[in-house]
């Protein structure tokens, strides 16, 4: 594990206590059998606002806390566990990161202090097709506005503010748009996950554009990449946790079926395997507080290694649980649901592997 400081295992350990008490799993189920539009709780969301999550990364004078991302991992860690449906990585995170290191002042003061409080949700508007491929981009930037369409956007109906790529003059680039724009039309999409997100369509939405063209969208890119996987990983060690309690209090034929060394050496693969998804996970949000050259590398590293665990460990909580783990009334079949979603989110395991390889030269 990464050395975390005193500040930051205060915000862990107070996101923790917040979710198991506040944001349990029986809480997620209770929202999603409502079909809330926005597929969050948003008295859950404004508790999480209250107590400054949303504005980790956001530098204090902009109304953050300047924790960095290491810190904002170990939210996002937490939340996964209880499956915590929120716009903090698609708002907190992926947003906020594009206005930080693209915004022009006035662009800064006018939303990250909105972002910060909760009370502006802003999102990445990216994909135009079933696949993450954020260099094909066909939506326009011309005279002031923006005509394209977009695909699979987190948070996308309940976004105040999107950050979406377009082709400008000097080519791609991220832009702002506001969402009642009379330009932007959406349309609910409804997940697997029962997570909140939207198809876009853009025709002619009045934009104002980010500084830093395609390099501003990788960086921004592989914090949101890093940001799913420190919430996969939470996810996962759930997952893990929860049925490795089933193997020890299950008995078949008369025995703990834990005692059955087929299932241990199942178990010792997931332990393992999360293991150095953590270490993964924590190396690539730490070179993205230390500005490390290796940043996309890494990124990339952890989205493709949580993927795979998240991918193996959710199936194995449903396999291990037997008859009762391919039942509703059972929590497995929400942290399978999310790892799939979440898997796809900023570019699955096939994506990221080639774009390592890419990096590093092969």
């Amino acid at each position: 594990m990464a050395v975390l400081s005193e500040e930051q295992s205060m915000l862990r350990d107070a996101a923790r206590s917040w979710v198991q008490e506040k944001s349990p799993v029986t809480a997620f189920r209770k929202m999603r059998d409502s079909g809330v539009d926005v597929g969050y709780d948003a008295d859950a969301w404004n508790e999480m606002a209250e107590m400054g999550w949303a504005g980790v990364i956001i530098p204090e004078e902009y109304g953050g806390s300047n924790f960095g991302y290491l810190s904002m991992g170990l939210i996002l860690e937490e939340t996964g566990r209880t499956l915590t449906a929120s716009p903090l990585l698609a708002s907190g995170l992926a947003a906020a990161s594009a206005l930080v290191l693209g915004g022009s002042d006035e662009q800064k003061s006018e939303w990250l202090p909105k972002i910060a409080d909760g009370s502006v949700v802003a999102t990445l508007a990216i994909d135009e097709g079933p696949h993450h491929r954020p260099e094909k981009v066909e939506a326009r930037f011309e005279g002031g506005k923006i005509t394209g369409r977009k695909t699979f956007v987190l948070e996308g109906m309940a976004a105040n503010l999107l950050v979406v790529s377009a082709k400008g003059p000097d080519g791609i680039g991220l832009y702002l748009v506001r969402a009642d724009d009379g330009g932007v039309k959406r349309q609910r999409l409804q997940l697997a996950d029962s997570r909140g997100a939207a198809n876009i369509e853009l025709n002619g939405a009045a934009a104002e554009p980010l500084s830093g063209g395609f390099e501003l969208v990788e960086k921004v890119l592989d914090r949101a990449r890093a940001g799913v996987a420190a919430e996969m990983l939470g996810a996962a060690t759930q997952a893990f946790e929860t049925t490795l309690d089933y193997l020890k209090t299950r008995v078949q034929f008369g025995q703990v079926i834990g005692s059955f060394q087929a299932l241990q050496h199942r178990a010792a693969k997931m332990f393992t395997d999360l293991e150095l998804s953590r270490s993964a996970v924590e190396a690539a949000l730490t070179a993205i507080d230390n500005d490390a050259p290796d940043v996309a590398e890494l990124a990339s590293l952890a989205k493709a290694k949580m993927g795979d665990t998240f991918h193996l460990v959710s199936n194995e909580m449903v396999q291990m649980h037997g008859g009762i783990g391919m039942t509703d009334a059972h929590d497995a079949g929400f942290y399978l649901k999310r790892a799939r979603a979440a898997e796809a989110a900023f570019g699955n395991q096939a994506y990221h592997r080639d774009r390592y390889a890419r990096l590093q030269g092969y």
